[in-house]
C-alpha cells in the first residue's frame, strides 16, 4: 500500500491528511483497450460501530462476475461529514484481501475529486493502492451543473466547485436522475464518464456497483 497513515485520528488530523494527500492525486487517460475487468466496491453499516465492505470484480465489456470479496470490520472514528473515507476504507482494504483478481479500475460508489477537499472515498483510496479508481455518487457534494442536463441516457454537464470542473453529472438511463461521475485517481474525467456508461448498459448504477452493494448488504 502506498502513503499508509493512521486511521483513528481526530477530525482535525483527518482534515489536515486529507489536504496532503489530496495533492497526490494523479489524473491521466485510461484506454479502453486496457480494461479486461472493473471492481466495484461499497460499504454498508450493519451498526454505527461497524462497516461492511464488499467488492465485485466484474469481467470487461461482458460484465459477468469473477471474483468477490468481502470484510466486516469495527468503523475506526465516528461519522464526520466530508470525512467518511475513514471509516469505509479500513474495510475495505480488509476485503480486497479476500480477492483473487486484482481488478484494472474500481468504481467506487462515493466521490473522487468532488469533495471539500478534493479527497472523496474514491481519490483516498486511489491515492493508497496507487491503482486507477472512480468516483460514482448518486447525490452530489460540492459544486453546481454548469447547465442543464438532458433527458438522454448519455447527457452529461460538467460539474462546478468554486470554479472549476470537479466531475460530470451523467445521465445513465433515460429519464431516470443522474449520478454524479470524478476522478478517484489515475483516471481522466472523459475515462472515467465512459467507463460507467459502458459498466451501465440497463440500470441507473453501474453494474460492478450494483453487485459489491449486493454483497454489502448482505442479499447476495
Amino acid at each position: 500500500m502506498h502513503h499508509p497513515h493512521p486511521w483513528n485520528l481526530t477530525p482535525e488530523q483527518a482534515v489536515a491528511l486529507q489536504r496532503r494527500l489530496a495533492r497526490l492525486v494523479r489524473e491521466a487517460p485510461l484506454p479502453p483497450e486496457r480494461i479486461r475487468t472493473v471492481a466495484g466496491v461499497d460499504v454498508g453499516f450493519p451498526s454505527p460501530e461497524t462497516a461492511r465492505a464488499a467488492i465485485a470484480v466484474l469481467s470487461f465489456p461482458d460484465l459477468e462476475v469473477v471474483d468477490r470479496g468481502v470484510a466486516q470490520v469495527p468503523t475506526p472514528m465516528p461519522y464526520v461529514p466530508g470525512l467518511l473515507s475513514f471509516r469505509e476504507i479500513p474495510a475495505i482494504l480488509a476485503a480486497l484481501q479476500a480477492l483473487r483478481v486484482r481488478p484494472d479500475v474500481f468504481l467506487v460508489d462515493g466521490q473522487g475529486i468532488a469533495h471539500p477537499r478534493g479527497l472523496g472515498i474514491a481519490a483516498h483510496l486511489g491515492v493508497l493502492l496507487d491503482w486507477p479508481t472512480v468516483g460514482v455518487a448518486k447525490s452530489p457534494l460540492v459544486g453546481r451543473p454548469a447547465g442543464a442536463l438532458g433527458k438522454e441516457r448519455g447527457s452529461a454537464v460538467p460539474l462546478v466547485y468554486r470554479g472549476r470542473q470537479v466531475g460530470m453529472v451523467v445521465r445513465t438511463r433515460t429519464g431516470v436522475k443522474p449520478v454524479w461521475v470524478s476522478v478517484g485517481h489515475r483516471v481522466d474525467l472523459s475515462s472515467a464518464v465512459d467507463l460507467v456508461l459502458r459498466t451501465a448498459p440497463r440500470y441507473r448504477l453501474p453494474e460492478p456497483i450494483r453487485a459489491a452493494h449486493r454483497l454489502a448488504s448482505g442479499s447476495s
